[in-house]
Parts: structure tokens; C-alpha cells; sequence
């Protein structure tokens, strides 16, 4: 198995560039089924999503537009359970389906406080896209559409997601072993 080291921290590959490649087109296939008939707004919540964002969205056979925020929670390995919103909402989004775009949905507290956000903003509809879901850490009761892995309860690192800012250029994602 392929190891490696990012930071202090040791880790092993966990799902391979293969894995998601696949995994990503058929859900962009579903997504474009799906959403065929609506106006479509893509939005990736920076930073870990800018790589599923881009892999996915191109891949998307809709004419829909993409835009992305910034929130964070992250602290180390852990979620500091705080959210600072760190790049704003610039976008109309009233009447339009919005489509999240996450690289990883754990906690859910991020997810939570954007949907809030794009409720007020009067989005007719929302849809929950995310590469990794962390059932046994989710703690909330908000519907996920798209959901590429379910993965347990580990940190990860790869494919966008980072260990203290680190590893986000791995082309596969790697579960922490020690």
C-alpha cells in the first residue's frame, strides 16, 4: 500500500485517482439527468473542493454556471466547530437550483449554515453534492443528493483536502494511520 508523510502525520492511500475519476462521472451523469430542466448554479466551498469542483463540473452537460465560497472550520486534524465565513456571497441566486459543492461533509455544521444562507438568499431549490461523507460524524438532519464515498470517521488528506494546509495536491486521497 502507498504511504506517506505530510507534516508530523503518516497516512495511506485510502481511494485511488481512479476510484474518484469514476466515481465523479457518474455523478455528474446523475446530476445532469437530474437537473436537466432547471437553471442550475454550481457553488464550491473553498478550499478543499476546488479540485472536485472543476473535475465535476466539467463533466456536467448542463448549461448551468459555477461560482465558490469560502468557509472554514478546520483546525489541525480536527473541526474547531467555529465557521468564519472568509469570501462572501456575491451571486443572485433567487429562483435558481443551487447545487453545493463539498469536498467533505462530516459534522455538517458548515453544511448547515450554508443552507441557511441560500434559504434567505430565496434559492428555489437546493441539492447537496459531496465527494466524502462521514455518516458517523454527521450530526444533522440536512438531506445529501450526491454523495461519491462514505467514508468512517478518519482525517483524510488528498484530492483538495489538507492537513494543516499540505497535501492538497495528492492525486489520491489518503486515510491518516497513526
Amino acid at each position: 500500500m502507498n504511504e506517506i508523510t505530510v507534516l508530523d502525520r503518516e497516512f495511506s492511500e485510502y481511494i485511488t485517482e481512479d476510484e474518484i475519476q469514476s466515481r465523479i462521472t457518474a455523478m455528474a451523469e446523475k446530476i445532469t439527468e437530474d437537473l436537466k430542466d432547471h437553471d442550475v448554479l454550481f457553488f464550491g466551498i473553498l478550499n478543499g473542493s476546488f479540485l472536485f469542483a472543476a473535475d465535476i463540473f466539467r463533466q456536467i452537460k448542463l448549461n448551468a454556471q459555477i461560482s465558490f465560497i469560502k468557509l472554514a472550520s478546520y483546525e489541525g486534524t480536527g473541526s474547531s466547530g467555529k465557521i468564519k465565513e472568509l469570501i462572501g456571497w456575491n451571486e443572485d441566486i433567487s429562483g435558481k437550483t443551487v447545487v453545493v459543492l463539498e469536498d467533505i461533509v462530516d459534522t455538517g455544521s458548515t453544511l448547515e449554515r450554508i443552507i441557511g444562507e441560500l434559504t434567505l438568499r430565496k434559492a428555489s431549490e437546493v441539492k447537496i453534492c459531496t465527494l466524502l461523507f462521514k455518516p458517523d460524524a454527521y450530526t444533522k438532519d440536512i438531506p445529501i443528493d450526491y454523495i461519491g464515498f462514505e467514508i468512517p470517521n478518519s482525517f483524510v488528506v488528498g484530492y483538495g483536502l489538507d492537513y494543516d494546509g499540505y497535501g492538497r495536491n495528492l492525486k489520491s486521497i489518503y486515510k491518516i494511520t497513526k
